[in-house]
């Protein structure tokens, strides 16, 4: 007996159902550029440093040269006196990346090749501590470019779209994707599921690497950035995230280990405040971390 499973896809183009987005909304929302083409979403978390999605830089020259990062946009190839285009010094992909299952530890962290300045447009994400628990019920945000549908691509001016998803409980998700999926593929415990079952509110081809941001006493937190999920045409089926929380030692060791030596020294910028809310605090590898754990960097 021949079982046929629908094509699995990194999501590099589009957030369904979504809507535009008001300039400054997500101000850690990025834009990757290979090439000079937008390729992925990503997410700002200090002056030097971002994450991404690690299947991003597959098929592509991971020589940094090739990539820049446009910040302080909603719409994509038309720039403001917001928006600021930087080149990448370095681009380094988790060394576990697909090594034990598919998509597994997908991310990657970019560096820039000089410090940014803070204004209201461009301010670094508030990282998750290690081991964050999430409320199925949180108020949670997808952010990204790309195709409205399987055939409807992005009109022009680009504009960034935003969709309001829910969490669904991992096994769950396994028992739905149970009967359309390979015994090869599963959502583990780096990952989360996202989803909207009435209203199919999803992601795609061209959203990989950006954010998964929820509202957690009044603070917004990156708890996931886009990875994978069923092709366009099952928006109804729930898109899968690398879960930034299970990889925040990581994080906080790469950006130590690949920076806190090099002159250009992180410190304060234009805004007073370098995190996004109060309810983050700025640790000793100059990371926004949320409070609502104790979190043993501070």
């Amino acid at each position: 007996m021949v079982t046929h499973h629908p094509r699995l896809l990194p999501v590099m183009w589009r957030i369904s159902g979504g809507q535009d987005v008001v300039a400054g909304q997500w101000p850690w929302q990025a834009s990757l550029m290979y090439q000079g083409l937008h390729v992925c979403g990503a997410v700002l978390i200090n002056s030097r440093w971002l994450v991404s999605a690690a299947h991003c830089f597959l098929k592509k020259s991971h020589a940094p040269e090739n990539y820049r990062v446009l910040l302080g946009s909603t719409q994509l190839f038309e720039h403001t006196q917001h928006t600021l285009e930087m080149p990448v010094s370095q681009i380094v992909m988790h060394p576990d990346f697909e090594k034990l299952h598919p998509f597994g530890s997908d991310i990657a962290m970019l560096q820039l090749l000089f410090p940014v300045n803070f204004t209201s447009y461009i301010i670094p994400a508030c990282l998750p501590a290690p081991g964050l628990q999430l409320l199925n019920n949180a108020s949670c945000w997808i952010t990204g470019w790309g195709m409205l549908n399987e055939e409807t691509p992005l009109p022009t001016p680009f504009h960034l779209q935003e969709a309001k998803v829910g969490l669904i409980e991992n096994q769950f998700c396994n028992l739905v994707y149970g009967h359309r999926l390979s015994k090869n593929f599963s959502v583990y415990e780096e990952m989360l599921c996202v989803g909207d079952f009435s209203t199919g509110k999803a992601i795609c081809h061209g959203d990989s690497g950006g954010p998964l941001v929820c509202d957690l006493l009044s603070s917004w937190v990156l708890v996931g950035l886009a990875s994978w999920g069923l092709d366009c045409r099952h928006p109804t089926y729930p898109s899968i995230f690398t879960n930034v929380s299970y990889f925040s030692h990581w994080i906080d060791e790469i950006q130590k280990s690949r920076y806190a030596h090099g002159w250009f020294a992180l410190r304060p910028l234009s805004l007073a405040s370098r995190c996004p809310s109060s309810a983050c605090a700025l640790t000793s590898a100059s990371l926004c971390v949320f409070l609502g754990l104790n979190f043993p960097f501070l």
